[in-house]
């Protein structure tokens, strides 16, 4: 990129000074623009925020590598504030303004589906790190992919670790009913472990928001006999809640729930009655994990401030990843190409695993880790393909 400074004006007649400075705006402006929006503030910031720094680590390696295409690649980030109609206004402005050639985003489904039809309607190709409804290719359309396992792959891996690994032949569950993403991942549960031999013995709701659980838990302590475990469907602002008022009420019993739990607020929230809880997620990043996992906890250190918060991190990283790649596959910053690529990729190794689409299927199988609450520190309890799964 050419830079012009004070002393590189010197002598320069007017002309030759604008064709110069015209030189330079093209050349800044010769990126591939790959749009990001992420619900920084509101209800998935403890998600999202780690997701988007993942995703700039890898969009510095990638350039710092060349770029692609021989082109640096520019992320253009807005926050959507974990709201709807902002995240509607948001794909306006990527679409229309900022002319994206493909679009990354988001850790839930919920968001997703708020995206998907604009993103579909422009014919954008769109990569989502976290959301992990197996649905939404169906739901929206074929520009949406996923970077993550399906729901039904993670309730599955919990059901089956609940069955083997606790003991659990029966189960209390709590879902919350105001996503898709715990209404779903509630439901895919029932059907594996159901399947698996167990039994539900008391079902109760609440809603996203929620602060008093009084109600639920007076169900849950009324049980005779007490279930082996609780399934609580939750995402990360409530369940560090739940499992206060539960422990405070006397139930000690296992919980385990999806990779809504995956953020610091279980433990910060918590506490330590966050002790004996699960939760299945999309990698282990922690002390012990695999070398590939390790040098990923070391660039993003270094690149943020701090560890990785949780494994979304990681999906923001790979997602990017996956989104170059495409690029590169396509052979040209074109939407449609790009799409093309994305469908075909097979094989591309992760932090999270290896990303492969099958014909016609934009969710890639992945393994599962089971991630367990210890002396107050996440440790990696399981690693595991399901051996049954729903059908989306």
């Amino acid at each position: 990129m050419i830079k012009l400074t004070r002393r590189g004006t010197i002598g320069l007649g007017l002309g030759a000074f604008f064709a110069l400075a015209s030189a330079s705006t093209a050349l800044a402006a010769d990126t591939i623009k790959i749009g990001y929006p992420a619900n920084l503030t509101g209800i998935q910031a403890s998600l999202d925020g780690p997701m988007l720094n993942g995703a700039k680590l890898a969009a510095s390696e990638i350039n710092a590598a060349g770029g692609v295409l021989g082109q640096q690649i520019e992320l253009v980030v807005y926050d959507s504030k974990s709201d709807s109609t902002t995240i509607s206004t948001v794909a306006s402005q990527l679409i229309d303004s900022d002319k994206v050639v493909g679009i990354i985003g988001f850790a839930d489904s919920d968001s997703v589906l708020a995206i998907g039809p604009q993103v579909q309607k422009a014919q954008i190709p769109f990569i989502t790190p976290g959301a992990t409804s197996p649905k939404l290719p169906s739901q929206l359309g074929n520009e949406i992919f996923l970077a993550a396992f399906g729901d039904n792959v993670q309730a599955a891996v919990g059901a089956e670790f609940a069955l083997n690994k606790l003991n659990g032949k029966t189960a209390y569950l709590l879902t919350d009913i105001g996503t898709e993403y715990t209404t779903l991942l509630s439901d895919y549960f029932v059907t594996a472990y159901e399947h698996g031999g167990g039994k539900i013995l008391e079902r109760d709701t609440y809603k996203i928001g929620d602060k008093t659980f009084t109600a639920q838990i007076a169900k849950l302590k009324a049980l005779s006999p007490q279930p082996d475990f609780v399934y609580a469907s939750s995402n990360a602002e409530e369940i560090g809640l739940i499992l206060k008022q539960m422990r405070q009420a006397g139930i000690n019993l296992p919980v385990v729930g999806g990779d809504g739990y995956d953020t610091p607020l279980l433990i910060q929230v918590g506490g330590d009655a966050a002790k004996d809880t699960y939760f299945t997620t999309h990698a282990y990043i922690g002390e012990g994990a695999t070398p590939k996992v390790q040098a990923f906890i070391d660039a993003y250190t270094k690149s943020a401030g701090n560890a990785p918060e949780n494994a979304f991190a990681a999906l923001g990283y790979d997602s990017v990843k996956l989104m170059a790649d495409a690029i590169k596959r396509a052979g040209a910053p074109d939407p449609a190409k790009i799409r093309d690529a994305l469908a075909a990729t097979s094989g591309l190794d992760g932090v999270t695993g290896t990303i492969t689409y099958r014909p016609g299927i934009s969710v890639p199988d992945k393994s599962v880790s089971v991630i367990g609450v210890k002396d107050g520190k996440l440790v990696l309890a399981s690693e595991a393909a399901p051996t049954f799964v729903a059908e989306p």
